[in-house]
């Protein structure tokens, strides 16, 4: 699927905020090649402006963050979550959108040193929840291919 195609997905990406803004520059690869295939709803949690403090909180709160985050994840037909940066709102995310039997890939770069939480790494189930294990430089090609994937299974 492309810009072309008369199908446009809308793609929920997580990535730590509050957490951990390490890995914004690999966030921004990602959705910018998420962008070729729909619309991203979450396209902020890219930009390099939006620090560990998160969104303006005073404007619109928590739960109003909350509230749209969640109506925008029911709109998603695709989940995609950066994991290797720890964050309770990205297990948050992905937990509600397993439980509305949204497709989500999760992508883990074990180069990071870290260990992916056993709750996200075995509800791998090969088909709607999908791992992927990447370096970097394997991002763009891993979204594309397993949007190949999505697009035609549909």
């Amino acid at each position: 699927l492309s810009a072309s195609a008369n199908m446009a997905l809308n793609i929920y990406f997580c990535g730590s905020i509050r957490g951990g803004r390490e890995d914004v520059a690999i966030y921004q690869k990602i959705v910018q090649k998420l962008k070729k295939f729909g619309k991203v709803l979450t396209e902020h949690v890219s930009h390099a402006g939006l620090s560990e403090r998160g969104e303006d909180a005073a404007c619109e709160g928590d739960r109003a963050i909350h509230d749209r985050d969640v109506e925008w994840l029911q709109k998603a037909d695709v989940i995609v979550a950066e994991v290797t940066q720890p964050s309770l709102g990205v297990g948050y995310e992905l937990g509600r959108a397993a439980a509305m039997h949204k497709r989500i890939l999760c992508l883990f770069r074990p180069s990071s040193g870290r260990v992916l939480s056993a709750m996200i790494r075995g509800a791998e189930n090969g088909s709607l929840f999908q791992v992927r294990d990447y370096s970097e430089e394997q991002a763009e090609t891993i979204v594309e291919d397993y949007f190949r994937m999505v697009v035609s299974s549909t």
